[in-house]
């Protein structure tokens, strides 16, 4: 079974290592070439912004997706040391596991030190909002709620597409994803990132209800309050803008029994316990043992997927 060697293999460099150089990471090059194509879009008229939009995804996602399917379809015949080896590098770039947990202990290191000033310049590595004004409780909220959202981009939803489509189906959600990170609906020129905002929404629809989900389940296996996230989930999923951050999200704060806002957008779950930097241990909690829920899950599912002629 190649393909489960695949995600074994990707999944111990992931959680070992952690990200590879920038110079060598596929998703960094993707970014590269969105920044260089955003700088070329149009300055002026919606047709014309949206279309270059809608033609500049498809272009990146083929640049990017259709060679790796060729060189993977190439080495499993020439050689399937190689082409375990190429699936590993690519799969892996696609998953940030460890990153992100990486990330939310530094924040939560430094609200913890009172160190505010340095915790809101770190959490541009986890969201793009301007963070500039907030207080400790609504870093700690912002901090919960990406660990939750990257939860599912960083790691359910690569996953799900692998068991779908294989590593180019993980690559093309990965570079999808980026797309609508960096331009997503607003922006200088709102109507270049519509198709891939869109696009992103598509694409997370099953895997972030999936992981609200697995986050209720990591509740119960983490002695947080399931029943509450499960409760949580389904009455305040859709007060987010987008269709799908809401419900690993709202998970999360039931889980915690803690209110998670974005002010002037939205407000998530009920406030039963403080906003304490105690409350990013718990999503790093929840995010770990969601994530050994969907690993077990993909393996049985890889199982009886890839066969064992794979």
């Amino acid at each position: 079974m190649l393909e489960l060697a695949i995600f074994a293999g990707a999944l111990a460099l992931d959680w070992l290592l952690g990200e590879p150089p920038a110079p060598l990471h596929p998703v960094v090059w993707a970014g590269k070439l969105i920044a260089l194509l955003e700088r070329a879009a149009p300055r002026r008229g919606r047709a014309g912004q949206f279309l270059y939009g809608t033609l500049a995804v498809i272009f990146s996602l083929a640049l990017f997706t259709l060679p790796a399917y060729w060189l993977l379809a190439f080495l499993k015949t020439f050689n399937p040391v190689l082409y375990v080896a190429a699936g590993v590098y690519l799969l892996k770039s696609c998953l940030s596991l460890r990153q992100l947990a990486r990330c939310a202990g530094d924040i939560r290191d430094r609200l913890q030190g009172a160190d505010i000033e340095t915790a809101r310049s770190r959490m541009r590595s986890l969201v793009s909002r301007d963070v500039s004004r907030l207080s400790q409780p609504l870093l700690v909220a912002a901090t919960v709620e990406s660990v939750a959202e990257n939860t599912s981009d960083g790691f359910v939803a690569p996953l799900f597409y692998y068991l779908v489509f294989g590593v180019p189906g993980a690559l093309l959600y990965r570079l999808a994803n980026t797309w609508d990170s960096m331009i997503g609906y607003h922006g200088r020129y709102e109507y270049l990132g519509k198709f891939a905002a869109r696009l992103d929404d598509v694409l997370n629809y099953v895997p972030a209800r999936l992981t609200g989900i697995l986050i209720v389940l990591a509740a119960h296996l983490t002695k947080h309050n399931a029943k509450a996230a499960w409760r949580v989930m389904f009455r305040d999923h859709g007060r987010t803008e987008s269709p799908n951050a809401g419900w690993p999200m709202s998970a999360a704060a039931g889980a915690l029994e803690a209110q998670l806002e974005k002010v002037g957008h939205y407000v998530l779950g009920d406030a039963r316990q403080p906003l304490t930097p105690k409350a990013i241990d718990g999503a790093i909690a929840l995010m770990k043992a969601a994530a050994i829920v969907w690993s077990a899950t993909v393996i049985v599912v890889g199982g009886f997927r890839f066969g064992p002629g794979s």
